[in-house]
């Protein structure tokens, strides 16, 4: 069939490569959306890649397309993309040929919205209350009269000259600031950072430990007040052994930091005042408090003084009460010599019984008894003594003729040993002279040996000039070789070269 003019317009068409053509379709998509913005809804965001990249798509009712964010870019981000978050990205779309698809490398991403950032606070909320981070029991009571205050905000605005004036006029204190960014990126980091290093200061040193903390912040919008609803700062403020004070935004302001803090303060300067009480005031109240005490003590000191009165009225005169003592020591004194005397009269009855078996014969009688009794105790003890020094005799005895027992048979034991080791030490040495190569030498051979030590077994492995050392029974020498190999049987060798001063040829 005869090809048409089309055909041959189609057969004139340059080919392109696969590479070339994947190129010049990047280069195309990438020129024509440099810049897009994209709204939709993130599907399959699984976190960040080991190489620290993100990839997932975003998707609406019919359409999807694949998004990738490299790690520099993630790192500065202020929002990190959560899957099912309806977002605005904007970036530029690209091509990977790897795979023959397109895609949008995204440079910033932003929630769509008031009501996805609403909904990302309130999941975000449900997550971190889920994990107990804001529980009634973890909050901490606020110090009556801090010595020191620690205040985390921006050192510019006006929130620090609100809380630094409202605490001098109701009591002033030390106040130790943490200059920090209260919005924008890094913002969030900065602020839970201050609340970690506040923390971790010495309760005694030459910077202390704050005492209270007040983490503050003036109005804004949702997006301006975002950083205090990071999971980084509200983890912070509940890991916080220094009670702190929340005071971020107006009073119609809500983060996350205000549940996890351990009071919320509607304003930075309701924050101050909820720091230190009034010092007039504490004042009067200690003067009225000592007022009454001191009437409590004079009304209780008249009390006591009216009953002791009364008691003494009540109470005898002194003669009265020491009558009836004087009339029963007088009688006691009476009675008592004569006491004496019976007392004395009846132990020296007892002494009398006692002392009369107690003669001079019976005491002679008893000290002869116990003088033959210890005489019989010393004749036994020598007795003993004498068969005990024998029985030690016996055992030294027997202990002497068992030693020199097995001293007789460790001597015929190491003769043995010996007379065993030397006749194997003969076969050896026997059997070292048999298979040693000196033997050999002795009949009147020689080993040669190269310059290197390697004994050669030929004469092809030796050239003219080569270094030998040739070792006979009595000594070494060294020579040269000057010929070449040797010739076979039958052929004639080689005469040496007349006059030669040099060593002759060894073959």
């Amino acid at each position: 069939m005869a090809m048409t003019q089309t055909d041959d317009a189609r057969l004139n068409v340059p080919e392109w490569s696969v590479s070339e053509l994947s190129a010049a379709l990047k280069r195309t998509v990438e020129d024509t959306f440099s810049f897009v913005r994209v709204r939709g809804e993130i599907s399959g965001y699984r976190g960040p890649h080991s190489s620290g990249h993100c990839y997932f798509a975003l998707k609406d009712q019919s359409a999807r397309i694949d998004a990738v964010i490299w790690k520099g870019t993630f790192g500065r981000m202020k929002f990190k993309p959560e899957e099912g978050m309806e977002v605005v990205a904007t970036g530029r779309l690209t091509t990977y040929p790897g795979r023959s698809n397109y895609q949008i490398v995204i440079d910033t991403i932003a929630p769509a919205g008031i009501g996805a950032l609403m909904a990302l606070l309130e999941q975000r909320k449900q997550k971190l209350a889920g994990e107990g981070l804001f529980d009634e029991a973890r909050k901490q009571l606020l110090p009556y009269l801090p010595q020191v205050i620690g205040v985390v905000t921006s050192p510019t605005g006006a929130v620090i000259r609100d809380i630094l004036h409202r605490l001098s006029d109701r009591f002033p204190r030390q106040v130790m600031v943490w200059p920090v960014r209260v919005q924008g990126d890094g913002a969030a980091e900065e602020v839970a950072a201050a609340i970690r290093g506040f923390n971790e200061l010495p309760e005694r040193g030459e910077v202390r430990r704050p005492d209270l903390l007040i983490v503050a912040r003036g109005g804004g919008s949702i997006e301006d007040l975002w950083a205090f609803n990071e999971e980084i700062v509200v983890r912070a403020a509940a890991d916080s052994m220094i009670p702190l004070i929340s005071a971020v935004g107006h009073e119609t302001d809500i983060t996350l930091i205000d549940f996890a803090a351990d009071r919320r303060a509607p304003t930075p300067t309701a924050a101050a005042e909820m720091a230190v009480p009034v010092r007039s005031e504490l004042l009067a109240e200690i003067v009225s408090l000592a007022q009454r005490s001191m009437a409590c003590w004079r009304r209780a000191q008249d009390a006591r003084r009216t009953e002791l009165r009364a008691a003494v009225r009540a109470l005898p005169n002194a003669d009265a009460l020491l009558q009836n003592p004087r009339q029963r020591f007088d009688a006691c004194a009476d009675r008592l010599p004569r006491a004496l005397r019976a007392n004395a009269q009846v132990h020296r009855m007892q002494f009398s019984h006692i002392a009369a078996p107690l003669t001079a014969r019976m005491l002679r009688d008893q000290v002869e008894r116990r003088r033959e009794r210890f005489a019989s105790l010393t004749t036994r003890f020598a007795a003993g003594m004498r068969a005990n020094a024998q029985a030690q005799r016996d055992s030294i005895m027997r202990a002497r003729e068992r030693t020199d027992d097995l001293l007789a048979r460790a001597s015929r034991a190491m003769k043995t040993i010996a007379e065993r080791r030397v006749a194997r030490l003969d076969r050896a040495s026997g059997l070292l002279e048999a298979l040693s190569y000196h033997g050999v030498l002795a009949r009147g051979f020689a080993l040669v040996r190269d310059g290197h030590g390697v004994p050669l077994r030929s004469a092809t492995a030796t050239s003219p000039g080569l270094a030998l050392d040739i070792e006979f029974a009595d000594g070494r020498v060294g020579a040269t070789v000057n010929g070449g190999a040797a010739p076979a049987a039958g052929t004639a060798k080689p005469k040496p070269r007349s006059g030669s001063k040099d060593q002759g040829s060894l073959f």
